[in-house]
């Protein structure tokens, strides 16, 4: 699951940024409104943590023009302040929940499962191509001949090419998507992801397979038996 974080206090960030990325979250980190707006144009985001009191552009103008654009992602707005009429203004302004600082970290993970569970909840649950279906709440990919629990980003991954079956997704789409900008980690891991996804979809006799373009990405395809 990916994440944007917007938090102009860089090290609180770059403590969030740890925590959540220890509790499998993806997390791309920015510090002022305006490039909150600019990810959130160019990339797709399961949710938002958003402080309030951000540079360049606040967290509450952040939000008003990310849900005038019908982006209806999950938004937990952060902040300092604890006065009713803030926490208000940003209910108002389209944020699906509020966290007051100082918080618990058990806190904040709570409410991110809690606004992303609910936005998992108006979307489809359950995947399907050819014989296999992915619970997206599970995280189970099963078939009639067996059922795995696929490790968090085994799931991303497959969930990725069961969303754009028969599109071409590239390497690096999946490193952005999934591992974020700022990831250190090897290109060849994506590699090494789909050889463990393929292995689970040849044990459970998965009539799609993961094909690959030579030194461009991959695709999802249903083939006949």
């Amino acid at each position: 699951m990916r994440l944007l974080l917007a938090e102009d206090e860089k090290e609180l960030s770059n403590a969030l940024v740890i925590i959540l990325k220890h509790n499998n979250y993806s997390v791309d980190a920015v510090y002022n409104g305006q490039d909150a707006l600019d990810y959130l144009e160019a990339e797709n985001y399961d949710g938002v943590i958003l402080d309030i009191m951000m540079p360049r552009v606040d967290g509450i103008t952040v939000l008003k023009k990310v849900r005038e654009r019908g982006n209806n992602i999950p938004v937990l707005m952060l902040t300092a302040k604890s006065e009713i009429d803030d926490r208000v203004t940003g209910l108002d302004a389209g944020a699906d929940d509020y966290l007051t600082k100082p918080f618990a970290t058990k806190e904040l993970l709570a409410r991110i499962r809690a606004m992303t569970r609910r936005q998992s909840e108006i979307t489809e649950t359950t995947l399907t191509a050819g014989n296999i279906k992915l619970n997206r709440a599970t995280y189970e990919l099963s078939t009639s001949h067996g059922t795995f629990r696929l490790a968090n980003k085994e799931f991303q991954m497959l969930e990725m090419l069961m969303l754009n079956k028969g599109q071409l997704i590239s390497t690096e789409r999946f490193m952005e998507k999934i591992w974020g900008y700022d990831s250190n980690t090897e290109i060849n891991v994506v590699w090494v992801y789909i050889s463990y996804i393929r292995k689970k979809l040849l044990s459970i006799n998965a009539n799609v397979q993961i094909k690959a373009s030579r030194n461009t990405g991959y695709t999802l395809e249903v083939f006949q038996w």
